[in-house]
């Protein structure tokens, strides 16, 4: 999960010590569980206590990253990012379930990494060696290079085998819901060598709407761009419990990494402003979620075809060359036509989806008080002008 080519004259800094199998004891002050995972910043050591979770390794170096990187200027990144034929760079914000990794594995752009960068003086770099990917339902026909790349040398976890053909059931979710398999960088056939690249042309934050209202793709202001990166928003579809209300549920992740942060959000959120202004670069919102509804109310997963084809658009200049209308109470640039064929117009704007007005509105107003009253809570304090004002409003249609 790290670099794996150790550089002449490289001393490790960091010590991780994996005790997973050992739990750690609750009545010790500041720990709530049997699960900790634990950072010294004076003698750079890690310790993971009662979890078996891989992924603790890495983003305990993430953590790291997001302490060290700020104090030489440089921005941390819990992203990934791929590069265009022409050395064009797009960075991929996104939280889990978004679709960060797939989106970033494509053919016809070379893989700089899919889950941790920083953002320096001279351009982007990769934290690690390799991919960490979730594996359920993984299949050739929608993740190919993904799906590809599971070949030896790969390590599978929380995957079964089938009996017949030993080969990993990527459908099975009989040990836990979170299988996941890492494999190396060079197992995607057109990543980067060297996992390094120049300054991004293009800032993505991905969001899987539950609630079925954001738009497909969006243009961000550089204010909206700090609210959206401080904010962090995606939302999950709950398991149904008996008795419980089955209703999407938001998540508010701060700079789609909080658990990771070590600094304020807004810290975080004006070094990206600072870098987009002085390198140019533009910054957008992709919904990868539902349109027409809600998620568990008759609403539709946005298709992968429509996403990667919105993507494309991006990387070739096409979209940015669009008119452009704004989504009204959110501040959202969204674009009247984008004349793709598998694009159709009317999916641009959320409301020409949704069969029952009265529920958009609705559903519309519900999740923009969320977003105010987590504004208000963690960010309001620190936030300037332009961020404040691109705080989502309450709108009736009277407003259209």
């Amino acid at each position: 999960m790290c670099i794996r080519d150790r550089l002449e004259g490289f001393v490790p800094e960091f010590t991780i010590y994996n005790a997973g199998e050992s739990f750690a004891d609750p009545t010790i002050p500041g720990l709530s569980s049997k699960t900790s995972v634990s950072i010294n910043f004076k003698t750079h050591e890690q310790v993971i206590l009662g979890t078996q979770y891989a992924g603790e390794m890495k983003k305990g170096i993430l953590t790291v990253m997001f302490y060290l990187m700020p104090k030489r200027g440089h921005l941390c990144m819990h992203a990934s990012a791929n590069e265009g034929k022409s050395g064009d760079v797009t960075v991929f914000f996104g939280l889990s379930g978004t679709g960060k990794t797939t989106l970033s594995a494509d053919p016809e752009r070379k893989l700089i990494g899919d889950d941790e960068h920083v953002w320096t003086n001279d351009g982007v770099f990769n934290i690690e060696g390799g991919c960490y990917a979730k594996a359920i339902g993984l299949n050739p026909e929608s993740e190919f290079e993904i799906w590809n790349a599971v070949r030896f040398g790969a390590v599978a976890e929380n995957c079964t085998i089938l009996q017949d053909t030993k080969a990993i059931d990527f459908y099975d979710e009989s040990v836990c819901k979170n299988t996941r398999v890492a494999y190396p960088l060079n197992h995607i056939d057109n990543a980067k060598n060297i996992a390094v690249a120049g300054h991004p042309k293009n800032i993505i934050f991905l969001t899987n709407d539950a609630f079925g209202v954001m738009p497909p793709v969006s243009r961000l202001t550089q204010g909206a761009a700090m609210f959206w990166f401080v904010t962090g928003y995606t939302a999950n579809v709950p398991g149904v419990v008996a008795g419980a209300a089955n209703d999407p549920v938001p998540t508010f992740s701060p700079c789609f990494g909080g658990p990771f942060l070590v600094m304020h959000p807004t810290h975080y959120g004006k070094q990206l402003a600072e870098k987009m202004d002085l390198h140019n670069a533009n910054c957008w919102l992709v919904n990868t979620g539902y349109a027409g509804g809600p998620a568990t109310k008759g609403g539709k997963r946005m298709s992968l075809k429509v996403t990667r084809s919105l993507l494309d658009m991006i990387h070739d200049g096409s979209l940015e060359r669009c008119k452009f209308v704004e989504y009204p109470g959110w501040g959202l640039q969204i674009p009247v036509s984008v004349k793709h064929k598998n694009v159709p117009d009317a999916i641009l704007n959320p409301r020409n989806m949704w069969k029952d007005q009265t529920a958009y509105f609705s559903t519309l107003n519900t999740l923009a008080r969320m977003f105010k009253k987590n504004f208000q809570a963690r960010f309001e304090e620190k936030a300037d002008d332009e961020m404040k004002a691109a705080v989502p409003k309450e709108i009736t249609p009277s407003h259209i």
